[in-house]
């Protein structure tokens, strides 16, 4: 693929300590395309947010090259952000000024050089509150809001300087079901809207299926990508379509490939055999 935002190329992680080495991951290779929803799935240890923090910069690789519109990934940049599980809200900021907080500094660099733009920098702000929902919402602080809306709040804070790749580790996991629903179709309208590309790591397979394009399944020990499905849904989506044929389809095989590649189909099966011989 020649027009890859993202190309992951043979890239391989080795955590080392005192007394041992771990493989975390081996030859991972994978072109994404710009504006692109990409989902991760698999089971706990197959290296999903190593890989996510390392195309962030948060993490060095091993071995293997991870290409960013043609540059190699050597540390953070404002053309990524990262969204994770927990918030990490500023407490004692109010939900405009977490928003503004990251592009505050660099308002002030740009001051520095004669060409910020505080008023640009507030519009963007107002308008990333609107979208999440949040507009009067500004002047509150997080402990004043649920966790969805705090997740929120940590999605707009991650746009604000308009990153051209968004990676998400686990966001919606702390929350319940039906937030995460409406949270599903928000971080949908918003890629829409950004023309942002996302690379989405989750445990729950409906949540990939549903808002990824393409979902990449890994495996464990060490990590590496075992299969990579597409989606045979519209670009435009309604949770309705969680039950279609299509859908359950394809969660039935991903969670069965998931067994496979885990060893959790083997235990399965010794535990038959052991209850056969107790019972």
């Amino acid at each position: 693929m020649t027009d890859a935002k993202i190309r992951i190329q043979q890239v391989g992680k080795t955590f080392i300590s005192d007394t041992r080495e771990v493989e975390a991951l081996q030859s991972v290779s994978l072109d994404v395309r710009p504006n692109e929803f990409i989902t991760f799935v698999g089971a706990s240890g197959c290296g999903k947010s190593t890989l996510l923090r390392i195309i962030a910069g948060l993490e060095t690789l091993s071995r293997g090259e991870i290409l960013l519109d043609g540059n190699p990934v050597d540390g953070p940049g404002v053309d990524r952000a990262m969204v994770f599980q927990h918030y990490s809200l500023y407490p004692w900021l109010t939900v405009m000024k977490n928003i503004k907080f990251c592009r505050q500094l660099k308002v002030i660099s740009d001051t520095v050089r004669g060409d910020g733009d505080v008023e640009t920098a507030s519009g963007r702000a107002d308008a990333l509150l609107s979208l999440m929902g949040l507009t009067n919402f500004a002047e509150a602080f997080p402990s004043q809001l649920s966790g969805g809306m705090q997740q929120r709040v940590a999605i707009a804070r991650a746009l604000m300087p308009k990153p051209a790749t968004l990676l998400m580790d686990e966001p919606f996991g702390a929350l319940d079901a039906q937030t995460r629903e409406v949270m599903h179709d928000l971080i949908r309208h918003v890629h829409k809207l950004e023309k942002t590309t996302i690379l989405f790591v989750t445990h729950d397979v409906e949540e990939a299926i549903y808002l990824g394009g393409r979902v990449v399944l890994m495996a464990p020990r060490p990590g590496r990508i075992d299969s990579i499905y597409e989606v045979p849904l519209p670009a435009q989506r309604d949770q309705d379509m969680k039950l279609s044929p299509e859908f359950t389809a394809l969660k039935r095989e991903i969670l069965t490939r998931i067994r496979e590649t885990s060893g959790m189909q083997t235990d399965l099966d010794q535990l038959a055999k052991l209850t056969a011989i107790a019972g």
